[in-house]
């Protein structure tokens, strides 16, 4: 039934819950902390943990298997599942207790901004997902997909290069954030479109 979309964006948090303490498990014991000097990049070590993210793609696919319904319903119930139990347990206790305190303070609302560029973020790679779980999908388009998935994955790690080698400033990031996800959602939206034209299009001849 489609119109118990709640419930399985509740099954998908609680998937979430699990890919994060599955990768918690898998960094504690094949990648453990190493020394590294203050305000240094440690680049291999943040390499790993962006690749260990890998299993967030794995936990969006598993989702979508479970999820009955059309595509969009698939991926939009995956990426709003995950971004919510993403904001739960890292952004609502500080926005619930540090924003409503006396004194008015400028990060609150930038972490309000980025949590909902991280639920597009999520929209976006949950699609992806999807778009490369499909037969249908023309071949051309394949490399398109691996490359933006790899984008997304890799996205905490191109962040820190950039903080640590640009020397962006917080709304400079959080715009930085903006842009890179719009582009990938744009042209994950135009992937899905032209599935979609050329599905239509198959049925109709």
């Amino acid at each position: 039934n489609e119109y118990s979309a709640f419930w399985k964006c509740v099954q998908a948090g609680a998937a979430y819950l699990f890919t994060q303490l599955c990768k918690m498990l898998v960094l504690a014991t094949f990648f453990p902390g190493s020394d590294v000097a203050e305000g240094s990049l440690d680049v291999v070590g943040e390499f790993l943990k962006s690749t260990v993210d890998l299993g967030d793609l794995v936990g969006l696919h598993l989702i979508m298997t479970r999820v009955a319904g059309k595509g969009q319903l698939k991926f939009l119930v995956a990426g709003v599942g995950w971004a919510t139990a993403e904001l739960i347990m890292t952004r609502f206790l500080p926005l619930w207790i540090g924003a409503r305190g006396i004194e008015f303070d400028w990060k609150y609302m930038q972490m309000s901004f980025d949590s909902n560029i991280s639920l597009v973020q999520h929209i976006t790679t949950a699609a992806l997902v999807w778009l490369y779980s499909r037969h249908d999908l023309n071949k051309s388009f394949t490399p398109i997909v691996v490359t933006l998935l790899a984008l997304s994955c890799y996205k905490p790690l191109i962040v820190e290069i950039l903080i640590h080698a640009v020397g962006l400033g917080s709304w400079t990031l959080l715009f930085a954030k903006f842009l890179f996800t719009g582009i990938l959602g744009t042209i994950a939206v135009q992937l899905y479109f032209s599935l979609s034209q050329e599905t239509n299009s198959y049925k109709y001849n």
